[in-house]
């Protein structure tokens, strides 16, 4: 994959996902206007996490960390990756079923560990009643992610970065169609959930049958190379349960404080989209590049796929970061400020953007970084990397509780997303000439941060001098005038520092479109 094609992939997948978050935002913003931070909204944000945690397990985390290495190698040697997949597939699917049943009947433990919180308040009945009704999402969702796994692996990455935007559609359709029919809207959001994965499933899985991948269930098999995959796998979800224990503390921090798991998740959602638009799009387009150089011997090729992987993510994500920590107050009263979502809520959904924002870079060079051992099919490391990330994690979510209330929480995602990217950064220093960042990179990262920083404090002036705009009834336009002043002065500064060059972005936009 040549370089311009390979940031072309990015952007391919970090479009689509724009996309998606941008109905994400239009999602939430109907949410909290319907429902505010009441109990109905924390009800079903935790019941709708509960299936989200459990598919980092067995979708884009886990297994399709340790199935795409191994389908790229097979594609690149000719191996039967089709029969590969078929077997997979089905292997997963049987767990999955199992697994939901006994999930759905265990949903109030599963709950009282996400939000214990709840309990003796109609929080807890409310969020058994939507997981229940919610959960077997995960079944549809995990198979979408194996499907799209195969697409990516193949180079064709439209249909699996397009698949996330039905969802968000299917909820913006039931919001906008309840309002006027007086539907219930807790129900109506978690019965949601599953058609929109159902919705997801049959996309991908007509893209792959296009392909030439028609992947009908058949009848599981422990074959050697089954076993492989599971070995390979069984790390990788250990790494991806440290990682939603880490979440649990956090929602576990949050449900002792009225409100709080709404404005977390608000605020979550916020920094996810530059994250998911970059981090996501780099670490599903890099993944099988970099398995696929790995099996030719191409490690020059390797060194050039990560580190242009690692400056793309970084000049698009540390200006975000920078932004959401300069201007969170505007960004939250602009998206969110509306019907039950109120000035208070506004007040402490920003605080937690601001300490969400600076972990942003950390998270995204996690995404760069991982598919160093993924493709290596090293999945032991960053499991134990995970161990650290959440004992840090735990320490300063409950330590700092009793001091800074519910920002404890997003404090200790941040600076545990800190050690993370730190340990994977220095665990990859044993691979090699191809897990190095090369002179480029290294010229080009101190320019990156000072148009960065310049950016910062042009937003910061500019949001004071337009804070009357702000509050007043042109408050959209004049968001969308803000964030073009800090695109213009980003873009324009970072290309006379020499932080890139302008054509490196035209040229992959043009061949994306090509």
């Amino acid at each position: 994959m040549r370089p311009v094609r390979l940031i072309s992939g990015f952007l391919t997948v970090g479009l689509w996902t724009l996309m998606s978050r941008v109905l994400g935002f239009a999602r939430d913003i109907l949410i909290a206007a319907f429902l505010g931070s009441g109990p109905v909204a924390e009800a079903f944000l935790v019941a709708f996490a509960l299936p989200n945690m459990f598919r980092r397990f067995f979708a884009e985390g886990a297994f399709n960390m340790a199935f795409v290495p191994m389908f790229s190698k097979k594609l690149e040697g000719g191996e039967g990756a089709e029969d590969f997949a078929r077997q997979a597939m089905s292997g997963l699917a049987t767990v999955l079923v199992v697994f939901t049943v006994v999930a759905v009947i265990a949903m109030p433990w599963l709950v009282f560990a996400m939000a214990s919180g709840f309990v003796g308040d109609e929080r807890f009945d409310l969020a058994v009643l939507y997981g229940r009704i919610a959960f077997p999402y995960i079944l549809f969702i995990s198979l979408a992610a194996l499907l799209s796994g195969v697409l990516n692996a193949a180079g064709r990455f439209v249909a699996a970065a397009a698949a996330p935007v039905l969802l968000n559609l299917a909820f913006i359709g039931a919001l906008l169609v309840g309002a006027p029919s007086g539907w219930d809207f807790g129900l109506a959001l978690a019965i949601t959930v599953p058609l929109g994965g159902v919705a997801q499933m049959a996309l991908v899985w007509w893209a792959a049958a296009r392909a030439g991948y028609r992947l009908t269930p058949v009848r599981p098999r422990w074959t050697p190379e089954m076993k492989r995959l599971a070995v390979i796998a069984a790390p990788a979800a250990l790494a991806g349960g440290v990682v939603q224990v880490n979440l649990l503390v956090g929602r576990q921090v949050a449900s002792f404080f009225d409100g709080a798991i709404v404005w977390l998740s608000l605020a979550d959602r916020l920094y996810q989209l530059p994250l998911g638009v970059v981090g996501i799009a780099v670490g599903v387009v890099l993944l099988p590049e970099l398995s696929r150089r790995l099996r030719a011997g191409d490690t020059p090729g390797g060194q050039h796929a990560f580190s242009r992987a690692t400056e793309f993510s970084l000049a698009l994500t540390v200006p975000a970061a920078v932004a959401l920590a300069v201007i969170p107050g505007p960004l939250v009263s602009v998206l969110y400020e509306r019907g039950a979502f109120g000035a208070e809520d506004t007040v402490n959904t920003a605080f937690a953007v601001a300490v969400y924002g600076l972990g942003l870079p950390a998270f995204v060079l996690q995404k760069a970084l991982q598919p160093l051992f993924f493709a290596r099919e090293d999945t032991r490391s960053p499991f134990r990397y995970a161990l650290v990330a959440m004992v840090v994690n735990a320490g300063i979510a409950i330590g700092l509780a009793p001091v800074v209330g519910y920002l404890a929480a997003a404090w200790g995602a941040t600076v545990a997303g800190w050690a993370m990217a730190w340990l994977l950064w220095r665990g990859s220093r044993k691979m090699g000439d191809g897990a190095l960042l090369d002179p480029r990179f290294r010229a080009r990262l101190p320019r990156i941060l000072a148009a960065s920083a310049l950016m910062g404090a042009v937003l910061y002036g500019a949001a004071l001098a337009m804070a009357p705009w702000l509050a007043g009834p042109g408050r959209g336009l004049a968001l969308a005038l803000l964030v073009l002043i800090g695109m213009l002065v980003y873009f324009g500064g970072g290309a006379l520092l020499g932080a890139f060059r302008l054509s490196d972005f035209r040229g992959a936009v043009r061949r994306g479109a090509g």
